[in-house]
């Protein structure tokens, strides 16, 4: 499967989720994106104090916040970046994934789900280099999109999907 046609797949199990599938795969997702071995190689001077600060508190207590609580940390981590445009790849993960579940949270909108998957395909990617054109070619890939499949398919029914040349498939692999 290319890139261009796992994004695609992914939208189709977007769209096609229940609303508590698209909340249980969304605070599985977040929780998974703001684990703190993302951060293990983020310099001290990335944030000031006050962000790292709100930083862990959202961080610990995302599963469990609103989204105006969650809102409020996301001011103070962003009011205390340091850095010019050249964030650690795990901070921007983090910082990200926060990002979306509390748009998610206050607007309701689907695509901040369908963001968030994304971010977490990225996330492995950045981890074992995936191949563009056989993006499930690695055990740690194929995992990744079982797990956005599992949690988007309501009762473990297969969604129908479209695949190019025009034919349905329960397998999108």
């Amino acid at each position: 499967m290319r890139y261009d046609e796992l994004e695609a797949a992914i939208l189709q199990l977007v769209v096609a989720a229940g609303e508590d599938e698209l909340r249980v795969f969304g605070l599985e997702t977040v929780t998974r994106l703001v684990r703190g071995e993302l951060l293990d190689t983020v310099a001290d001077d990335e944030l000031d104090e006050d962000g790292w600060a709100a930083l862990t508190i959202a961080r610990e207590n995302v599963r469990t916040a609103g989204a105006t609580e969650l809102r409020a940390q996301l001011v103070r981590i962003d009011a205390g970046i340091r850095a010019d445009d050249d964030l650690d790849q795990g901070l921007l993960i983090v910082i990200n994934a926060l990002e979306h579940w509390t748009t998610y949270l206050e607007e309701d909108r689907r695509g901040e789900i369908y963001e968030l998957a994304i971010r977490s395909v990225e996330e492995v990617d950045f981890q074992v280099t995936a191949d563009l054109d056989d993006v499930l070619g690695t055990p740690e890939m194929a995992a990744e999109y079982a797990r956005i499949r599992r949690l988007l398919t309501a009762g473990g029914r297969q969604p129908q999907i479209a695949v190019p040349g025009g034919d349905v498939s329960n397998d999108v692999a």
